[in-house]
């Protein structure tokens, strides 16, 4: 039988050396692409999507205007606004469709992923490179024990929760100023 502490420890161990194999200047041309847009709108689908989701929440939080693609209440993209594309592969379809609209309207586009010479680059004006595995294996990336991509998705949120919190230091911001942003119809 699988031991509890046994199975976190390689999780957290795979999570350690993902987020340490991320490039700093990869990430910090992102959150200057976040900070200078009007809004900033999110693409993926599965398990990425949800990661993105919260990741589009924690932001929201801060103060940035976030839209998820296809909500209820989703705005027009301009050329003052970012799209952030998290695919691993940087092969989905959809990902890859809406990247393409994003950028006839003039949006700056950012890509999440594990391979930087996927069909996103024709797209991205920024990439982060998330080294853990996926679609397609490379040497260079980090391998997972986990089921299917669970460690792209669980570095995607802590990326996204490093992002966050490089803003509130960034911002100074007061950690319980950001209750004003937090939803209160609970």
């Amino acid at each position: 039988m699988a031991n509890y502490q046994n199975a976190t420890n390689v999780i957290t161990d795979e999570l350690t050396a993902t987020l340490s194999n991320i490039n700093d200047n990869e990430v910090e041309q992102l959150l200057e692409e976040i900070e200078k847009a009007d809004k900033v709108f999110f693409v993926g689908v599965g398990r990425v999507l949800l990661s993105l989701k919260s990741i589009a929440k924690r932001l929201a939080h801060l103060g940035v205007n976030t839209y998820v693609v296809g909500q209820t209440t989703e705005p027009a993209i301009t050329e003052n606004d970012l799209l952030i594309v998290g695919s691993g592969s940087g092969e989905t379809a959809f990902p890859l469709i809406i990247a393409q609209k994003a950028k006839q309207y003039g949006a700056s586009v950012a890509h999440i992923g594990s391979n930087p010479n996927s069909s996103m680059s024709e797209y991205a004006d920024v990439s982060v490179r998330i080294p853990a595995s996926s679609k397609i294996d490379t040497p260079e990336e980090v391998h997972s024990v986990q089921p299917m991509k669970s460690l792209f998705e669980q570095t995607l949120l802590l990326l996204g929760d490093t992002l966050a919190l490089m803003m509130v230091k960034e911002r100074d911001i007061e950690i319980e100023s950001l209750w004003e942003y937090h939803a209160n119809l609970e």
